[in-house]
């Protein structure tokens, strides 16, 4: 199939070809961007420069609701919305440049890995996560303000408000666990240190069913832009318009549980493992900064109780486990006349907690 028929099926139709000089200035640009926003990456500015300087750019008609610039691996092209304006192609080739750096191809020039995605016969696998890693590097290039945002009913701060929110959330969260080093390490060189990494942390089983639950979510989104788009075409009857609106709210319901999950995955997954792994007071107080500071990047929405339940739960078996460390491995009652500050504080926060009308819950 050629690459005009590739386009074609998503709608994309090219109008014009950037010039040389045009494109040289981009890729300078980006170049210098990238090595100073991950000097610990070591890239070499030139050999950036000189790759991403052979992309092909187009200005081309293209659809609402796909993406407003496109990577095509196939001919190493990225086409651009006719409607950017020119002085704005350059932030909105970061994430295609990047897309084209990650780029592993055989031979035949069959794409096999890009980043964190892998490709096989049936479909990609991670193509959610490798997506929102690199438009999370992409806004650390821009310099993107964090925010705080709404989607389908979660409420977050968000390092990527406008693009993949959901997904660069959980990859966010992930990153909590691995290092933001490990996974912009592993999503620039397209290898499996950010996957092993997370993997050690927590298990094999945990990471591949997060994995599926990113990928999920971002075909959902695509569902739902396609859906959209389809209700503002002309003559649309109110039956179809009530099917596809039922059909969008459906989608979204399961983009909040899917998500909502995965979040819990990842926060049980790695604390219950981190807690095993305590064998000495140090290991105990880092442990409870780790938790702590996981309440920073946490996503809620109504009804929500998992983390907070979860919390309480971790921070008493954490004064359990302080105590036997005291006295070498032993099981001991805190003693009536020394309670200990802690034990207080815990339960001056379930009183809190219960004053609100949040229901306790055991993790079972």
């Amino acid at each position: 199939m050629s690459i005009e028929s590739d386009l074609r099926k998503d709608g994309i139709t090219v109008v014009s070809k950037l010039d040389t000089l045009v494109v040289n200035n981009i890729a300078r640009n980006i170049a210098k961007k990238i090595v100073a926003t991950f000097p610990q990456l070591n890239f070499d500015e030139t050999d950036l420069f000189i790759k991403l300087a052979r992309i092909d750019m187009y200005k081309a008609s293209i659809p609402d609701g796909i993406a407003e610039a496109n990577y095509f691996y196939k001919n190493s092209s990225i086409y651009f919305n006719e409607k950017i304006e020119f002085e704005d192609l350059e932030e909105f080739a970061i994430h295609e440049c990047i897309h084209h750096l990650q780029a592993i191809k055989t031979k035949q020039n069959k794409l096999v890995r890009m980043g964190l995605c892998k490709f096989n016969a049936l479909a990609p696998i991670g193509m959610g996560i490798n997506e929102a890693a690199v438009q999370l590097m992409t806004s650390k290039i821009i310099g993107i303000a964090p925010d705080f945002v709404k989607y389908y009913g979660i409420e977050f701060k968000s390092s990527s408000p406008s693009y993949y929110p959901m997904e660069c959330q959980l990859v966010e969260e992930m990153a909590f666990v691995t290092s933001y080093d490990v996974l912009y390490e592993s999503t620039f060189n397209s290898n499996d240190n950010f996957k092993n990494t997370f993997i050690q942390a927590t298990s094999e089983k945990d990471f591949l069913e997060i994995q599926e639950s990113i990928d999920s979510i971002l075909k959902y989104e695509e569902k739902i832009s396609k859906l959209t788009n389809s209700l503002e075409e002309d003559n649309i009857s109110d039956k179809a318009c009530k099917s596809i609106t039922h059909k969008i709210n459906n989608y979204k319901e399961k983009i909040t549980s899917i998500f909502m999950k995965a979040q819990d995955l990842i926060i049980s997954s790695y604390f219950d493992k981190s807690f095993s792994r305590i064998t000495h007071l140090e290991d105990l107080d880092n442990y409870r900064r780790k938790l702590e500071s996981f309440k920073n990047i946490i996503c809620k929405h109504e009804g929500y109780f998992f983390f907070d339940n979860y919390y309480i739960e971790k921070m008493c078996a954490l004064e359990h486990k302080s105590n036997m460390l005291e006295n070498g491995e032993i099981e001991t009652a805190v003693s009536a006349n020394k309670t200990n500050k802690f034990i207080l504080l815990i339960t001056k926060l379930k009183n809190i907690i219960l004053k609100n009308g949040t229901h306790i819950e055991s993790k079972d």
